[in-house]
C-alpha cells in the first residue's frame, strides 16, 4: 500500500455565523491544504499517483476559494466556511477528478494556523 500526500494553500478571508468569539468578525488565512490517497499498484513507470497531476487537481478546486471572501462563494454562501465544512467540500470537489480503478481520496487536511487543522475522513 502507498499513500501519496500533497500540500498546497490558498488565501482567504471568512467569518463563522453564529459564532460567538473571535472569529465571528470577517478575518483571513493562508489555509494549507493536505490532501492524501492511497494505492496499491504502481503505474509503469513507478509511481503510485504523479504529483504533478495531483497538484493540478488540487490547484483546480482551490482556486475557487483563493483571494475570495469564502461566505460569498457557493457551497460557503449556505454553510459556515469552518475548517471542518471546508475540508469536506474540497474532498467532494477532488474525488470526482481521481481516477476510480487505483486512486482512494483518503482524507483531507485544512491548516487554518500552524498549530490548528482539521482532518476530513470521508
Amino acid at each position: 500500500m502507498y499513500e501519496v500526500s500533497l500540500r498546497h494553500h490558498f488565501d482567504a478571508a471568512h467569518y463563522l455565523r453564529g459564532y460567538h468569539g473571535k472569529c465571528e468578525k470577517l478575518h483571513g488565512h493562508r489555509f494549507q491544504v493536505v490532501v492524501s490517497l492511497r494505492t496499491n499498484d504502481l503505474d509503469s513507470v513507478g509511481l503510485a499517483y504523479d504529483f504533478v497531476t495531483l497538484k493540478q487537481q488540487l490547484g483546480e478546486v482551490l482556486s475557487k476559494f483563493d483571494h475570495t471572501l469564502l461566505n460569498e462563494v457557493p457551497p460557503f454562501d449556505e454553510v459556515n466556511p469552518s475548517s471542518e465544512n471546508i475540508a469536506a467540500t474540497i474532498y467532494d470537489q477532488l474525488y470526482p477528478k481521481l481516477p476510480r480503478e487505483t486512486q482512494a481520496l483518503v482524507s483531507v487536511q485544512v491548516w487554518e494556523s500552524p498549530e490548528c487543522w482539521v482532518t476530513y475522513y470521508p
